[in-house]
């Protein structure tokens, strides 16, 4: 056993000793690695070559159409199937050939279809930035790929276009080749191939008449036909003419002499005076283009072929164009034709764009679109920077209060400070009234309560990008460089309306490609808020409408939210952007009016009183979208909760039973964030006690009177209530009486006294109430006739005593004594120079003087009195006798009443001691 062990081990021995050196088994195995890598790559590149397509002539000719289908799948635009002029090589002038070559392939007329030099320098490109970074495509392969293939950044579509451009230039001459790119790409504007873009941009249509400028602007554009349109954009066409010119140089096309001259020349003064033919819903097709780009590598829209899914609603944009033009029956009161003005309508559930304005009075020639162009947010990024992450970091309640003191001073400046618009400051408040207010001081504030960090997260989950990557305190107001379009700011404001949920506003949902392939571009949504911080900033928002400073753009019967938005220039007053951002359930709309420049070209103001446009914009299309279209509330999640506030409670506490109802609020907090502790602020007050009411018949009042036995610095206010009416309060008094006067007859009365703090208007006592009975108004009576009626001869006086009683109505009395009447004041007269005799008839007949019985006669009483006859016999000088009895002189009242005539002594007079005052019974 011990000679095998040592046998065995001598043998490890000497297999030890021939292995080889370890860098000799690194290198095989690289070498191994590499062959089967180099085999495997090979037999992948075989297979990508065998499986590219095929060279058809017929595609060699013309791009395709694109199909543009609208959100119903009908087709609304169809792109590259117009404006197509073809040339032939002989017809290409050598100074366009030139910027071509140059700019694109400066070896073309060198390679084979593949220039190795240029491949080198991508992959070094492409290893150091990532694959796609940089391309190395010859002219040949770009035929091939717009030909061919599609525009994605794939090694496999990357092998077949080089073998394919190999493959084309064996098939075709340089010349061909060179013919079949100019004719087929698109020079932006509608024009497809250099012939009809020199048309189409600088009027020519005989290609030898371009010059260097010219041939330079066109050579140029291809890479970006949008962007470096010298309609819309001359200052980018400029710069890119002048990156040609100098690649013209630099491969020796050109002298540095010939470029500076070219670079003196006017891009505007090169252009035609006519413009291209307008597409349908140019803006919305602007940013389908934009879209397709960004998303799809390499691909066209207008040459590709492609068709492509779109979000639009044909209805909404043609409303909206029409509300950017100067039709005579717009309901728009734009104060002149430079305000312009951008918007999108939203899908607030999925994002999607249903519409797009770029400008006022489009001509539909890709013209600048402010849809699509940042401006300053102001006060619309209030709920994006402060409010909102306070809700969702902080779990600020809508009744968290803020202190609105003073100007907010600025950190690290020299005296800048964050003013409030209105110049004022209210002290401490709600965040709900700051925010519906547009308060800068308290958003500032909130923004420092939440953190920088966390306002920074919040708004980039919304789609904000801000300026440098940083966050400031005025980006709480919308003041900085951070900048935002009218389709970005919708997207950020519908994720309220969602429950929190957001993903970028999309124009296109899928591309289609000729060979049958689809590429769906539709967007995730993604949480990037709790559902309780959507709900109470979309509540908070529905009292910037109804309460604040949108109210211009609220809609009846509507649940909408909203914010509006202005800023300002540091030199001048007014405002150079304003803004509406506001939603319902179903639509969210962004509106930015602005686009004034002074004489020097800076930004200028909105006329005065026109920043409200946005308002009457938004209220508009919302109405017209909402139009037979059921549109619900925003839904309450089990996250939040309404609880009752005492007013003024810092921090938030119970209504206590005491707290009157004018302070007690109603707000939102973050379930299990209510507040849990009552207020002891208002305690009862005691009522008053002895209250009692009389009607004072003489004065016509109501005599009222109470006792407040209390130490309480107190006021007592004083209602009254007739019959079944209102409780109304007459006044305030610091008495314990009151008189009211005035009332009315036949009516009740309640009178009702309530104690109120001199400290707290809001500290009531339970009001206590008595009543009173007002009596009716008499009826007034008719005249009754007198009563009693009598007459006695008083032979002493030769006189007849007449005297009756009267009970009734104020009157006068009609007294006629065997014919002759007299009118009387007093109850009784005196006749005198009765003859004996005699017999006289007294007829009393009472005459109303007052009010409704004025004039009115009563009944007639009468009674006779006979004088005795003479017992003497003496005719009294009447020799010849008389059977006619002789009659009495006047009766007259008993005193003073004698109208103003001379007292005649001889006739009787009345019973003296009454002065013409009434007896009893007159009134």
């Amino acid at each position: 056993m011990a000679e095998n062990s040592q046998s065995r081990t001598a043998r490890r021995k000497q297999k030890k000793s021939k292995k080889k050196p370890m860098w000799k088994k690194i290198v095989l195995s690289l070498l191994i690695i590499f062959v089967v890598m180099g085999l495997g790559a090979g037999a992948t590149a075989a297979y990508w070559i065998a499986t590219a397509p095929d060279i058809d002539d017929a595609k060699l000719s013309d791009p395709l159409a694109s199909q543009i289908l609208d959100k119903d799948g009908e087709v609304f635009a169809s792109l590259g199937d117009k404006q197509r002029t073809k040339i032939s090589y002989d017809e290409l002038p050598k100074i366009l050939i030139d910027a071509v070559t140059a700019t694109e392939d400066a070896r073309f007329f060198e390679h084979g279809g593949i220039d190795l030099r240029r491949i080198g320098g991508a992959i070094v490109a492409n290893i150091t930035n990532g694959f796609g970074s940089e391309g190395a495509s010859t002219i040949t392969q770009q035929v091939v790929e717009k030909s061919f293939l599609s525009p994605e950044k794939k090694i496999s579509l990357k092998v077949q276009e080089q073998w394919l451009a190999l493959k084309l230039e064996r098939e075709y001459s340089k010349e061909e080749i060179l013919e079949m790119y100019l004719n087929k790409i698109y020079y932006g504007s509608g024009a497809y191939g250099v012939a009809k873009a020199a048309e189409t941009y600088f009027g020519k249509k005989d290609l030898s008449e371009l010059t260097l400028p010219e041939a330079a602007i066109l050579a140029g554009l291809p890479q970006r036909p949008t962007a470096y349109d010298p309609f819309n954009n001359p200052d980018l066409t400029k710069k890119r003419m002048d990156t040609v010119l100098k690649l013209m140089v630099r491969h020796g096309k050109i002298s540095q002499k010939e470029a500076d001259e070219a670079r003196e020349v006017e891009i505007s003064s090169l252009l035609t005076d006519s413009r291209p033919d307008s597409a349908p819903y140019d803006a919305f097709l602007q940013k389908v283009e934009e879209e397709v780009r960004e998303k799809v590598d390499g691909a066209d829209i207008n040459t590709d072929g492609l068709t492509i899914h779109t979000t639009l609603d044909t209805s909404a944009q043609e409303h909206v164009e029409y509300l950017l033009t100067d039709s005579e029956d717009n309901p728009i009161p734009y104060p002149d034709d430079e305000m312009q003005a951008g918007l999108a309508v939203l899908d607030t559930k999925n994002g999607a764009i249903r519409a797009i304005g770029g400008r006022r009075n489009s001509e539909g020639k890709k013209e600048f679109n402010f849809a699509l162009t940042e401006q300053q947010p102001g006060s619309t990024f209030k709920p994006i920077i402060a409010y909102g992450p306070a809700i969702e970091y902080n779990k600020m309640s809508t009744y968290h209060q803020i202190n609105d003191d003073k100007p907010y001073e600025i950190a690290g400046t020299k005296g800048a400070t964050v003013r409030n618009w209105n110049r004022q400051y209210a002290g401490w408040m709600t965040a709900r009234h700051a925010l519906n207010q547009s308060l800068n001081v308290p958003a500032v504030k909130t923004l420092e309560e939440v953190g920088y960090e966390n306002s920074k997260k919040f708004a980039e989950g919304l789609g904000i990008n801000f300026h440098e990557d940083k966050i400031t305190i005025t980006d709480a107001i919308g003041g900085t460089q951070t900048y935002v379009t009218p389709v970005q700011l919708a997207g950020a404001f519908r994720a309220f309306g969602n429950e929190g949920l957001y993903n970028e506003p999309y124009a296109v949902t899928k591309v289609e490609f000729p060979d049958g392939r689809t590429i769906d571009l539709k967007p995730k949504a993604e949480p990037v808020m709790s559902d309780y911080t959507a709900y109470m900033m979309t509540d908070m928002l529905k009292s910037a409408i109804t309460e604040g400073t949108g109210k211009l753009a609220n809609i009846s019967g509507l649940p909408v939210a909203g914010k509006t938005g202005t800023t300002n220039l540091e030199d001048k007053s007014g405002s150079p952007d304003s803004w509406f951002t506001g939603y319902t359930t179903n639509y969210t709309i962004s509106v930015w009016t602005g686009g004034y420049t002074d004489e020097n070209g800076h930004r200028d103001v909105i006329p005065s009183g026109h920043t409200k446009i946005p308002h009457a914009l938004f209220k508009n299309i919302m109405t017209e979208l909402s139009k037979d279209v059921e549109t619900k509330d925003f839904v309450k999640p089990n996250s939040v909760v309404e609880a009752k506030v005492e007013k003024g409670s810092n921090p938030a506490a119970k209504p206590s039973e005491f707290t009157p109802s004018s302070s007690i609020l109603t707000e939102l907090f973050v379930k299990g964030t209510e507040p849990s502790s009552t207020s002891e602020k208002f305690d009862k007050l005691d009522a008053v006690s002895g209250l009692k009411a009389t009607f004072n018949e003489e004065s016509n009042t109501i005599d009222v009177s109470w006792d407040y036995k209390s130490d309480a610095d107190v006021s007592f206010e004083v209602g009254l209530q007739m019959n079944d009416g209102k409780m109304q309060t007459l006044s305030t008094t610091e008495d314990t009486s009151m008189v009211i006067k005035e009332v009315e007859p036949d009516a009740n009365y309640t009178i009702q006294v309530v104690a109120i703090s001199n400290d707290d208007e809001s500290m009531k006592s339970e009001p206590k109430t008595t009543k009173v009975k007002i009596p009716g108004e008499e009826e007034e009576e008719g005249i009754p006739a007198v009563e009693g009626l009598s007459a006695a001869y008083n032979e002493a006086n030769s006189e007849i005593d007449v005297s009756w009683n009267y009970n009734g109505p104020p009157a006068s009395f009609e007294v006629s004594v065997n014919g002759q009447t007299k009118t009387v004041e007093a109850n009784g007269l005196k006749i005198d120079g009765a003859q004996p005799g005699q017999s006289y008839t007294i007829t009393v007949t009472p005459v109303g003087k007052k009010g409704n019985n004025e004039g009115v006669r009563g009944q007639s009483q009468n009674t006779t009195v006979t004088v005795p006859a003479d017992e003497t016999g003496e005719d009294n000088g009447d020799p010849g006798g008389s059977d006619e009895p002789e009659k009495p002189k006047e009766p007259e009242e008993s005193a003073g009443g004698d109208d103003g005539e001379p007292e005649d002594p001889g006739e009787p007079e009345e019973p003296g001691g009454d002065n013409g005052e009434p007896e009893d019974g007159q009134s």
